[in-house]
């Protein structure tokens, strides 16, 4: 499934009537966040050079987006979102270019206070939620052990994207601090997509006070290309807040179908306020029964000007079993609005 790439003045004009509905019916938001960095770069298994860069969504990736619901009565609302990757470095759309428009989120659907929410059209899956909620970094591409293992370009990382195109998806009311969810991806095969199979998730999550808890089963055979490989991930996660410290712990079991390669997923975190920020630090272990294991370590420090801007700081070593390090590190700034 493709979005076309609207123009510039018709974006612009999407985003201006979507600022004006805002005001007259406080039923459509526009917001997004924006992070910037300057730092230095080295990938694992390279060796020098080291890039000095100014790079954008190295902590989180930039985007904005559009939403809005409408109260339908009994309870029950229609809803839409519409979200976009962008490169606020050099004003491309997408993570790291060749995204198509909305790639982050495109869909529709119906939520009731009492029986959840169903959304149809392209979904954020349920273990990339995960996987970003329960790791000191979130979501940083850049820094994230968790986030680098689990959906990098490496040889045993899941496959499936982020985010799943011609989705279904549901998402439970909480119960006494249990939620659970499901979601499915059609195949659709075609001559620009070689999908062979659909993709489906279930999870189960508890938070209740400091204890969180959540489990994904997730299984990719819609890949986009024949050599992409079909995969089957299952993640356990856990977090303690004990008002000194958060503590995070992952595992998980990535089932590589296609290479016959298993690989056990590691991670623990800790976020510590300090000041009037907080000291973040994360490890994480790919662990192949075929190939090199690879630990990556990360330390940060975030600084808030406000509730919306940060400073933050951060170093990573990454390390793959009988090839050089690599060794980066960030100062950046980000904003949600």
């Amino acid at each position: 499934m493709h979005f076309a790439k609207p123009a510039p003045l018709a974006l612009a004009a999407a985003l201006a009537l979507a600022a004006f509905g805002a005001q007259a019916q406080s039923q459509v938001k526009v917001y997004g966040l924006v992070d910037l960095s300057i730092g230095s770069s080295q990938e694992v298994g390279v060796g020098k050079p080291v890039k000095s860069t100014l790079d954008s969504g190295k902590m989180t990736t930039s985007y904005y987006g559009l939403s809005g619901n409408e109260d339908l009565g009994g309870g029950l609302s229609g809803l839409f979102k519409l979200e976009s990757f962008l490169r606020a470095d050099n004003g491309e759309q997408g993570r790291f270019g060749g995204d198509p428009q909305f790639s982050r989120t495109a869909s529709v659907g119906l939520s009731h206070k009492d029986y959840g929410q169903l959304t149809l059209g392209r979904n954020t899956t349920a273990l990339f939620l995960s996987t970003l909620s329960f790791n000191a970094f979130g979501d940083s591409f850049g820094y994230s052990p968790s986030i680098r293992h689990y959906f990098g370009s490496g040889q045993n990382a899941v496959t499936g994207d982020t985010g799943w195109s011609d989705s279904v998806a549901y998402a439970s009311p909480s119960w006494n601090g249990w939620r659970f969810g499901a979601a499915s991806a059609a195949k659709e095969a075609n001559a620009s997509t070689a999908s062979n199979g659909s993709n489906w998730s279930v999870n189960l999550a508890y938070a209740s006070g400091p204890l969180a808890a959540a489990l994904v089963v997730q299984d990719v055979e819609k890949d986009g290309s024949a050599t992409v490989a079909d995969t089957h991930t299952t993640q356990l996660n856990a977090s303690y807040d004990f008002g000194v410290a958060k503590l995070f712990a992952q595992y998980a079991t990535v089932e590589n179908r296609s290479t016959g390669i298993d690989s056990d997923l590691s991670g623990l975190g800790v976020r510590v306020p300090a000041g009037p920020g907080a000291l973040i630090a994360q490890w994480g272990q790919n662990s192949p029964d075929s190939g090199a294991e690879r630990n990556t370590y990360s330390v940060g420090y975030l600084y808030p000007l406000s509730k919306r801007t940060e400073l933050y700081a951060t170093a990573m070593k990454d390390e793959l079993d009988g090839q050089p390090s690599g060794h980066s590190y960030s100062a950046g700034m980000r904003l949600r609005f």
